[in-house]
């Protein structure tokens, strides 16, 4: 006889160790029926937007955690009721379940139970709580918050809990609401939370929007926040976390850890520009789309055949310097969430079309904010295109792990030699930063000299292959 039973699902390590992640969106509500790897939420890791699939085929019984709160990595995120095997002890089933079904976690196929263990039931009070409906039965008060307070973790149901009194500097509000308001053109400070201590909602927005009374904050052209400050507010606190937080732990140990020497080249990418156009308007590259970043990437692969040290990594811990015998070209990309620098396997190995559909899936899906935490390492050399926000040079900081980037600078048409005289030529500059344990100056030197041969006259590759 079949019997049900409550099965709790703990936030998986999505990937590299991350020790926690910011719950964005719930795809279901209490009560809704799933089935086995349906997704069930989006999650924000220190790297990327990650859909959630369910570990169960069963129904919604709470959901414990609201959007735009952080959550560590173990913590019980939502509990499913589930048939049992026989009415009999949890620990039978659970022992046999991910035997039987093992779900595929983003790409990880994380545990998400431990053989040899009961499984546990929902503790007391969450239970009764879901038949109330309530939208998160089991609720941290520990919103993102300006000012963030130090708040013990308190599973209790949130009706129980008393108001706790917080400054008005700011509104409330998640990430998600944030972002709808200004999308909608919302001042928040106009708006009443009806959610949990005051708490601005995605409904709080939506009602006020039709409420007709609709202050617009000022939009910012440049595309930064469009929220107006509170009146007499003099500065904005926001919470470091997600992308930022990662990206900014990763550069400070990288130029802290390594010995960072940048060095400049400037160079005449005229024939460069006439082969693209040449590209561009063949018959065999109709459809894709070739770009300056394309050439050059191509470009790094062909030098790098005879600059192998700028493909290596030093391990400190075993005091060995790992060489790659492969490419894993890493593409620097600024997203809404911050920078990322997902990377292309095997790039090496890819023809001129291989790599411009590769360049091109990977921008996509980067601005997207739906790269998967597995393109997100492993790089071995990274590139970054500056030179789209018109910037001709800069000292970009190496990839924690990788031995060189290089950043591309803006195709200007200048006065420059050709042939003996003054001629109106494209130009480009190259900034290559490199880790000095791993690469001589020599090394670095002619590995961009070699790049450069390349870009001024794209038919010196043949004599590099």
């Amino acid at each position: 006889m079949s019997a049900t039973m409550i099965k709790e699902f703990r936030l998986p390590d999505l990937g590299e160790g991350l020790t926690e992640s910011e719950i964005v969106a719930w795809k279901v509500a209490v009560g809704d029926t799933v089935a086995l790897n349906q997704i069930i939420a989006e999650v924000e890791t220190a790297k990327a937007v990650v859909e959630l699939p369910s570990p169960f085929a069963g129904v919604v019984a709470a959901l414990h955690e609201q959007p735009g709160t952080v959550v560590e990595v173990g913590k019980p995120i939502v509990s499913f009721e589930v048939e049992g095997d026989d009415g009999g002890s949890a620990g039978g089933s659970g022992a046999d379940a991910p035997a039987k079904r093992e779900p595929n976690l983003v790409g990880y196929g994380a545990v998400l139970e431990n053989s040899g263990r009961p499984a546990r039931r929902a503790r007391s009070f969450a239970a009764p709580a879901v038949a109330d409906a309530a939208p998160a039965p089991v609720v941290e008060p520990v919103a993102p918050a300006p000012v963030v307070e130090p708040v013990a973790p308190a599973p209790a149901v949130a009706e129980a809990l008393p108001a706790v009194p917080r400054s008005a500097e700011r509104p409330r509000s998640t990430p998600p609401v944030r972002k709808l308001a200004k999308d909608l053109g919302v001042d928040l400070a106009a708006v009443t939370g009806t959610g949990e201590h005051g708490l601005i909602t995605r409904d709080d927005v939506r009602n006020f929007v039709g409420g007709g009374d609709l202050p617009v904050a000022p939009q910012d052209l440049a595309g930064v926040s469009a929220q107006a400050p509170a009146q007499g507010e003099r500065e904005t606190r926001t919470p470091i976390k997600g992308v930022r937080k990662f990206t900014a732990a990763a550069m400070v140990s990288s130029a802290f850890t390594a010995p960072h020497v940048t060095e400049f080249l400037t160079v005449d990418v005229t024939p460069t520009m006439e082969l693209l156009a040449k590209l561009k308007a063949s018959r065999a590259f109709a459809g894709y789309k070739l770009t300056p970043l394309t050439v050059v990437a191509k470009a790094v692969l062909i030098a790098l055949r005879n600059h192998p040290t700028l493909n290596t990594r030093w391990d400190e811990a075993k005091q060995e310097i790992v060489q790659y015998n492969y490419v894993n070209l890493g593409i620097a990309a600024a997203t809404p969430r911050g920078l990322t620098v997902p990377n292309i396997k095997d790039a090496d190995r890819m023809s001129l079309l291989e790599l411009s559909t590769a360049l091109t899936e990977l921008t996509d899906t980067a601005r997207a904010g739906k790269t998967a935490p597995a393109e997100l390492s492993g790089g071995t050399i990274s590139i970054t295109n500056i030179g789209v926000f018109g910037i001709d040079a800069g000292t970009p900081i190496l990839n924690p792990g990788e031995a060189a980037i290089l950043a591309l600078g803006a195709v200007r048409k200048m006065p420059w030699e050709y042939q003996d005289e003054v001629a109106l030529r494209q130009v480009m500059t190259l900034s290559l930063s490199f880790d000095h344990r791993l690469v001589d100056g020599e090394q670095g030197s002619r590995f961009l000299q070699d790049l450069g041969a390349i870009l001024s006259d794209p038919g010196m590759a043949l004599a590099m292959v």
